[in-house]
């Protein structure tokens, strides 16, 4: 195995240090049993718990008591240590590697002539470069950044490719580059590669697949594989580890992200790059997820039909004509009974599951409403 003398140097080999409350805040604010690849770092068997030990000992010291308190992370939801500039690089396998922050994640492609970089988060920023230096220092390749994929437009993924120059050709779906355009962001500068359903790229010996299957988390989410290392690149969709971010992960279109799993899961990979969080995924990382997400389906239909409208009505509508009172208290009860069963089947599986489980649970239940039909049909 390949070691980055740089990243891997005395004063950056330690257990993960405390982070700090700046730093905090940052990944905060951009936030929206199973191993992790070889890496560039080795990692320390505590890596994960004392990564979690380090978050909390940081959040002590500014810790308000009247915030609840959530069920422990179980420690296969981590990843590996971070170094003392705040990132981990590892090989996935050949000359494909990966970077994360614990929050977010990147690919990194050696080829021959260059750097292929997929996504530049923001809260990796700089630390890409230092990642990219070092990758390149061990196995003799370009460092330079030739290309870039965006596997979609927000922000939070690729708003540091800004950062790579006028140089590197940008390649994106055509969805990305219309709605790049219509949010003008000199940080994510438009792709001048585009293609509707499937782009293969061939850079220095190595190539890429991006296909596109439609909507889900956005308009223009891609499906980037890797097939000489058996590596899927999919943003927010699976989350390996943990219950997905808010809302479903805020998808844009909740039946064709619910579709997108089984989508994901036809791919013949054996790593996952979410672009979330500090691991990467394993193929029962895959299927724990759908199953988890199936389950909360089924939990949300029976209490669409089982949770009673009338108390609701008769409290905020007949007193008083207030509609958004009765929508917001009854949707709510339907999500707390559709959580609770999908909760306490999932506590200690998927991390934060008590955390993020009735937010999805109120959003599939009107996906459910509204897509799929089940309203009542008045007398």
């Amino acid at each position: 195995m390949a070691h980055d003398s740089s990243t891997s140097s005395p004063s950056e080999q330690r257990v993960a240090q405390p982070l700090g409350r700046r730093r905090m805040l940052e990944l905060a604010a951009l936030a929206t049993t199973i191993p992790v690849a070889g890496g560039l770092l080795d990692r320390p068997a505590s890596a994960a718990a004392a990564y979690g030990q380090a978050v909390s000992t940081s959040a002590a010291s500014g810790a308000d008591p009247t915030l609840p308190d959530y069920e422990p992370i179980p420690p296969s939801a981590f990843g590996p240590t971070l170094n003392a500039n705040g990132y981990y690089a590892g090989r996935i396998k050949g000359n494909l590697y990966w970077i994360t922050d614990g929050i977010y994640q990147s690919m990194i492609l050696s080829t021959r002539t260059g750097i292929v970089l997929v996504d530049a988060p923001p809260s990796i920023g700089h630390n890409l470069f230092r990642a990219i230096e070092n990758i390149t220092k061990a196995n003799g390749r370009p460092s330079r950044v030739t290309h870039i994929v965006y596997s979609h437009s927000h922000a939070d993924h690729i708003a540091a490719a800004g950062l790579l120059g006028k140089s590197v050709l940008r390649i994106g779906h055509s969805e990305t580059r219309q709605l790049l355009k219509f949010t003008p962001d000199p940080n994510r500068p438009l792709p001048q590669i585009t293609y509707d359903n499937h782009y293969t790229l061939e850079v220095g010996g190595e190539r890429l697949e991006l296909r596109y299957h439609g909507p889900n988390h956005s308009p223009d989410n891609t499906f980037i594989l890797a097939p000489a290392y058996e590596t899927l690149m999919v943003v927010d969709v699976l989350y390996p580890g943990w219950t997905p971010f808010l809302n479903l992960s805020v998808a844009q279109d909740i039946p064709a992200w619910y579709k997108s799993h089984d989508q994901v899961m036809s791919y013949p990979w054996k790593t996952f790059v979410g672009g979330h969080m500090g691991r990467l995924g394993r193929r029962p990382d895959g299927d724990l997820q759908r199953q988890y997400i199936r389950d909360l389906e089924r939990s949300a239909r029976e209490a669409i039909a089982t949770v009673d409208v009338t108390p609701y009505w008769s409290k905020y509508v007949g007193e008083s004509g207030n509609s958004w009172g009765l929508v917001r208290q009854y949707f709510d009860a339907m999500a707390r009974q559709a959580a609770a069963p999908v909760i306490k089947a999932y506590s200690g599986r998927l991390a934060a599951v008590d955390v993020l489980t009735e937010s999805h649970a109120l959003v599939l239940i009107e996906s459910l409403r509204v897509n799929n039909g089940l309203v009542p049909i008045h007398e």
